[in-house]
């Protein structure tokens, strides 16, 4: 698949999350709960999303560190398993990638490539948004990279 990247200015937002460590075959089982959990403490504290539902992934020791939910009209009380979080404002590199969820690594591939190819480096954890349910055929998931200009060798 050919990804097309591209630079955006991304806002702050509030988010709802829940996080956990999850190991790769649980992932799919982990974001379904997840995101009604999320859907449940947003609707008794009377907030709604104001986005497609997301997912941040750390790599870590037998799995990932996952932080899943949905951007909120203002910051959550924690409840239960929900805490509060954000998606960070500033530039990002972004790409779209249609088709299966496992298959997604390629855009984090094609991102990473294209910050290397224009001189940036990533500035933080990247996140994905996903713009269908999983019921569609070739389900889009947009891919985010938080990011900035690589430093000159005169430290400017």
């Amino acid at each position: 698949m050919t990804y097309a990247v591209q630079l955006v200015e991304v806002r702050s937002q509030p988010a709802a999350v829940v996080r956990a460590h999850v190991r790769p075959e649980d992932i799919a089982g982990f974001l379904g709960g997840a995101f009604a959990e999320v859907m449940t403490v947003l609707g008794h504290q009377g907030l709604s999303p104001t986005g497609p539902p997301f997912s941040r992934y750390v790599v870590s020791k037998g799995g990932f560190e996952v932080e899943t939910g949905f951007p909120a009209s203002r910051a959550v009380e924690a409840s239960g398993r929900v805490v509060p979080s954000e998606l960070p404002a500033g530039t990002a590199a972004t790409t779209v990638h249609s088709g299966a969820y496992e298959q997604v690594g390629g855009a984090y591939s094609a991102a990473t490539t294209w910050l290397a190819d224009h001189r940036f480096v990533a500035s933080g954890p990247p996140w994905e948004s996903y713009l269908d349910g999983p019921d569609v055929a070739e389900p889009r998931t947009e891919v985010f990279v938080p990011c900035r200009p690589e430093a000159s060798e005169d430290g400017g």
